[in-house]
């Protein structure tokens, strides 16, 4: 699970440099993603409910074999333009291809995992390792842009072809081959009756936040729309907060270049250092403030829309290094404020019924937020540089009264609802 959002995230990083470097638009950048996120959105409830026919093990399997094949054209594709024996535009088609690949197979592995995991665990043990599964996934979209910048290698022998920003890709491709080799050899066989979630795309800034857990643990669940009364502002305020977050994270590789005036290679380092310091800033939220503040699900969006607002114009207003990491910081944090918050207030709205059903409707959120987002936030950043993150800050704004009037208190707080079902938001 960690390797499968460590590649992704680790190619998403340097994907800003590398589309500069083939002089290719950045719109076309931020296509390859979304359509990569619209593929893993549509097939991942497909591939959860083939799991219970098919077999965990072999959708483990075609997940990783999925990811290997997806990320092996990657840096084939890439190397090629890089090395002028593809043009620019072919280069990008090709690689749009190959990453197709990643959104349909690739999503394969993630609920037959839970699945096998719950099929070897007690009740009692289930969630704590289903958490811990989920933990893996979300730590894996902070390790891949934190190892990118280290992976981009030049020629490997002297008058080789220069593999320079596709090196994530061909690392990536390796290590899935390893681990495929390994899974077919080690992974034990189905046992028991359980059941996987679809789970939402990695991506930069998507931390898990445990709805995949609530959905896997579901034994029946009450079908809930989601126009539900009982949960409809919860959705609308997961929709704003992950959209402004996929806005923002996506572009930030592009204002690194331009605000800091220097070469897409150049850019590596100190974009990796922004994106660390985002990653860093989300875990401190989920894993140090929320426990120990213990704030209920509609304070934790309050607090996380106020944060991220104000981080948002800090980015977009920034023209220095520590400027844009301090911004991007604190986005960061609201975002690991609000997301959580989203989750757990959506859980708490209905019944122990329902848990699972509400658990699908966060992550098909959570996931829908990295298909148009990335696109509208580059889109936006070529009319203009600082206008994705003051439009973030301002859907924020507006979220922020929406929620302050529609949102309803609840009696419990996020870390009581860990132990009233297995949301657990830390995770």
């Amino acid at each position: 699970m960690l390797t499968i959002a460590a590649g992704n995230t680790a190619l998403q990083s340097v994907l800003p440099a590398l589309g500069r470097s083939l002089g290719v638009a950045d719109s076309a950048v931020a296509a390859v993603f979304s359509v990569s996120a619209l593929l893993w959105v549509i097939a991942a409830p497909f591939w959860a409910n083939r799991s219970d026919r098919h077999g965990r093990r072999a959708m483990v399997l075609l997940g990783v074999a999925g990811f290997t094949f997806s990320l092996l054209g990657c840096g084939v594709f890439l190397a090629l333009g890089i090395n002028g024996v593809l043009a620019p535009l072919a280069t990008f088609i090709a690689f749009i291809f190959a990453r197709m690949i990643y959104g349909a197979l690739g999503s394969a592995a993630p609920p037959a995992v839970q699945a096998l995991v719950a099929g070897r665990t007690t009740r009692e043990e289930r969630t704590k390792a289903l958490t811990l599964i989920a933990s893996a996934f979300g730590l894996g979209t902070i390790l891949g842009p934190a190892i990118a910048p280290y992976l981009v290698l030049g020629r490997l022998w002297d008058g080789g072809p220069l593999i320079g920003l596709a090196g994530p890709a061909f690392f990536a491709a390796g290590v899935g081959a390893v681990l495929w080799v390994a899974v077919s050899h080690l992974l034990p066989k189905d046992e028991g009756i359980s059941h996987g979630a679809a789970a939402s795309y990695p991506s930069i800034g998507g931390q898990a936040t445990g709805a995949t857990v609530t959905a896997a643990m579901a034994e029946r669940s009450q079908p809930v729309g989601f126009f539900d009364p009982r949960i409809r502002a919860w959705i609308i305020a997961g929709l704003v907060i992950g959209h402004a977050q996929a806005m923002t994270g996506q572009a930030i590789g592009f204002l690194v270049i331009d605000r800091l005036h220097v070469t897409p290679l150049e850019a590596l380092q100190p974009t990796g250092l922004v994106l660390m310091m985002g990653a860093g800033s989300a875990l401190l939220a989920q894993w140090g403030l929320i426990p120990m503040l213990d704030l209920k699900p509609r304070q934790l969006i309050l607090a996380g829309v106020s944060l991220g607002a104000v981080g948002c114009v800090a980015v977009g207003t920034s023209m220095t290094l520590y400027g844009i990491a301090l911004g991007y910081a604190l986005t960061s944090l609201g975002m690991g404020l609000a997301r959580p918050g989203f989750t757990a207030g959506s859980s708490l709205a209905v019944g122990p019924e329902a848990q699972g059903s509400v658990a699908g409707k966060v992550t098909s959120i959570n996931g829908a937020a990295f298909v148009l987002g990335p696109s509208i936030g580059v889109g936006l950043y070529e009319l203009w540089r600082p206008l994705p993150y003051l439009t973030a800050a301002g859907w924020l704004a507006c979220l922020l009264v929406y929620a302050a009037v529609a949102l309803r208190s609840s009696a419990v707080t996020p870390a009581e609802a860990g132990a009233q079902n297995p949301t657990d938001i830390a995770g």
